[in-house]
């Protein structure tokens, strides 16, 4: 074998791996988006893809949205990037930089599909950081962590 294959051959698992993280977190995100829009995580997968914080946290996004009278159309506009995936750990965990632009996701009164008033300050493109970890064989989001800057 040349050096270059063997690089390669060590080089491909990895990038499965990156590529498995980035799709779980995709799939997180459509599901919260599907949670988002009827203010409840039943009959969603969101469970399946977010799990320990992550999850939580969703939930208690959702919550909060289905008490004050609430849902989100449209969806958010994601860039992620896996910026490491270490395999070697005996839990793997991977993680993801994302540039969230949420200007097209709008709350919006659920009985009368009113449009809510923001302020206008509000960071609506923003970097937001993930956690991933590989459970039971496969990879879900533990942490996603939105930062106050903008990207």
């Amino acid at each position: 074998m040349t050096p270059s294959a063997s690089a390669s051959a060590s080089e491909e698992p990895q990038a499965a791996h990156k590529r498995a993280v980035l799709q779980a977190y995709n799939r997180f995100w459509e599901e919260k988006v599907k949670a988002y829009a009827k203010a409840s995580v039943q009959g969603t997968d969101l469970k399946k893809y977010a799990v320990a914080e992550a999850f939580t946290t969703a939930e208690t996004e959702v919550q909060a949205l289905k008490a004050k009278g609430l849902v989100a159309t449209g969806k958010p506009d994601l860039a992620p990037e896996v910026t490491s995936v270490e395999t070697n750990r005996k839990v793997p965990q991977g993680t993801i930089s994302d540039c969230t632009d949420v200007s097209d996701w709008t709350l919006v009164q659920q009985s009368s599909g009113a449009e809510v008033t923001l302020p206008d300050n509000r960071l609506t493109k923003y970097v937001t950081k993930a956690v991933a970890e590989k459970w039971y064989g496969r990879w879900v989001i533990v942490k996603v962590t939105p930062e106050d800057r903008s990207c």
